[in-house]
């Protein structure tokens, strides 16, 4: 086989990119993995996972020069001290808002696959069939009946830790045990499943950590330094799971510093060649070609390499015959919430630092409730006492400060919504060719707002989350309504929807581009609808379904 020439490529090593790399070389295929930054090793490169906080010049906190280099990381908490070089250098990699769009991004092999909150939840068909009943968009191609054994497949192998709970709006699934509520989560959970009649509920959350081990990874730990590389393996990332089981084949090649500019097409077979790259460190580009391309750069940049690869015969980029290329752009809207204080439970205390919080799911235009808005929300947080950082008025220096804090503070409890934003074909991305990255490549514009609807919802997130606390015994409950930008969920999706129709979407019900039958696109870009759960889950099972789709149409001589 010659040195460019691969069975399959696929672009972009993150959550689905590491998923389609590891389906296609256990069924055989040669495949080259091209990820646009650095290279990172499992457990050599997590170099601060082992660190303390003191062990930082700044405890962690943004040092000024760090606040200058990163306009948009500073705007949340994720610009810090413990793993800023994992996080896009944005002097080099710029975009442009024509709206606010806060884009979190890291460019380095397992992508946000090392960052990524982990909760993991399935989807139900009030998800999938949501478009079809409220007139929105275009239908979902499929239904939950057809990917549950994909959820069921990608879980088993992933490791996700949870409860059963029979909640008919977050289907069950294939569950380690699950990590334990603190004292006070059990008590504030009862009390809301008693106040609304069953109606309302709170359960641990679902997480990609593993409770036991798994596929040569270690349990959790209980560190909650997970945004730091896992040297136990014991969270799913690229890294510790598929990557791995990728090489173990001897099937794949992964090439970092590999920016693809573009696919390439052939307008006389109607199929991809293969694909451009721009090498990060030394400029030179290069071809590569192969059978099938998976495309899985995450949201955006899968956006931007099929609106780069515009040919005389696609002008506006591949797959964008429908219009819809770069359209219906969606995330969560968060930043709003309510906590208070917890009397009682002084003697008791919460195990280790759980990487994982409390879960309520949706109940909003369900079971017969209507609202003046569509759709819903769900919450995620947590209870627990607070530490050493705590606020002690009466005490402000010397022996008696230090004493104070370290006695465990007062238990407190808090809930953050995650709503819902509707697939608004307005909400788009377009290439801004005034503007060019380090590389001499065009960026993203992003033209992005929540709309009436969204701030509808905001209002019941705000009061009901006050609502359920207060009725649950809380204390000085204080809500509050703070940033709803879009991008702080970190949960892009859409741009490259699939559908049944050409006319109308960029994909098929098997994530194949309809222009271009041997590209597929795996990454949030093919979601039709948002949900308001955490979507990673979804992306694996429809990366898993669609590389066994291509193989089989491979082996049929279909692509």
């Amino acid at each position: 086989m010659a040195d460019n020439y691969f069975d399959a490529i696929v672009i972009g090593s993150g959550i689905s990119g590491g998923w389609a790399a590891k389906e296609l070389t256990e069924k055989g295929l040669k495949v080259l993995m091209l990820e646009r930054g650095q290279n990172i090793e499992h457990i050599k490169d997590y170099v601060n996972a082992n660190k303390d906080p003191w062990e930082f010049p700044h405890r962690g906190r943004p040092t000024q020069q760090m606040i200058k280099d990163h306009p948009v990381l500073k705007r949340d908490y994720v610009l810090n001290e413990f793993n800023v070089d994992w996080w896009v250098n944005e002097q080099e990699s710029p975009y442009t808002e024509i709206k606010r769009f806060d884009w979190f991004r890291g460019y380095h092999v397992g992508g946000r696959s090392l960052l990524w909150g982990r909760q993991s939840y399935r989807w139900s068909d009030f998800d999938f069939e949501a478009n079809a009943k409220d007139g929105i968009a275009i239908d979902w191609p499929v239904r939950y009946k057809e990917i549950a054994p994909w959820y069921d497949y990608v879980e088993k192998f992933a490791g996700i830790s949870g409860n059963r709970d029979g909640l008919p709006q977050l289907p069950d699934g294939q569950f380690m045990p699950p990590m334990e509520m603190t004292c006070v989560e059990k008590d504030v959970a009862a009390r809301i499943k008693d106040h609304y009649k069953g109606a309302r509920n709170m359960i641990i959350g679902r997480t990609a950590n593993i409770t036991v081990p798994h596929e040569g990874r270690t349990n959790c730990q209980y560190r909650n330094k997970c945004w730091l590389g896992c040297p136990f393996g014991a969270y799913f990332s690229t890294q510790s799971a598929t990557l791995p089981a990728a090489q173990k084949t001897g099937n794949l090649t992964l090439r970092p510093w590999s920016i693809v500019t573009k696919i390439l097409y052939d307008k006389d077979t109607k199929k991809a060649t293969g694909v451009e790259v721009l090498d990060a460190q030394n400029n030179q580009t290069y071809e590569y070609k192969s059978k099938i391309i998976f495309l899985n750069a995450s949201t955006l940049n899968s956006a931007w390499v099929l609106m780069n690869s515009a040919t005389d015969i696609w002008p506006d980029g591949l797959g964008s015959s429908s219009g819809e290329l770069g359209h219906n752009l969606m995330d969560h809207h968060l930043g709003v919430g309510a906590s208070g204080i917890v009397d009682g439970y002084e003697d008791k205390y919460i195990y280790g630092r759980r990487a994982n919080g409390i879960y309520i799911p949706r109940y909003r235009n369900l079971f017969g409730d209507k609202r003046d808005y569509l759709r819903g929300f769900g919450y995620q947080g947590g209870g627990s006492r607070e530490g050493w950082s705590r606020n002690i008025p009466e005490l402000s220096i010397g022996a008696a400060f230090k004493e104070a804090l370290t006695e465990p503070g007062t238990w407190t409890m808090g809930i953050g919504g995650f709503g819902e934003i509707l697939p608004y074909h307005e909400n788009k991305v377009t290439l801004d060719k005034n503007r060019k990255d380090k590389w001499g490549l065009p960026v993203l514009a992003i033209d992005c707002e929540l709309k009436e609807n969204e701030l509808k919802m905001r209002k019941d997130m705000l009061n009901d989350a006050v609502e359920m606390l207060e009725a649950a015994g809380v204390k000085n409950v204080q809500g509050w309504d703070g940033d709803g930008t879009p991008g702080r969920g970190i949960h892009e999706m859409g741009t490259a929807r699939m559908g049944n129709d050409p006319k109308t979407s960029v994909l098929n019900k098997y994530n194949q581009v309809w222009d271009a039958k041997n590209v597929f696109v795996t990454d949030g870009s093919f979601m039709v609808s948002a949900s308001c759960v955490n979507p990673s889950l979804t992306y694996m099972a429809f990366t898993a379904r669609a590389a066994n789709y291509a193989v089989d149409e491979l082996k049929k001589g279909n692509i």
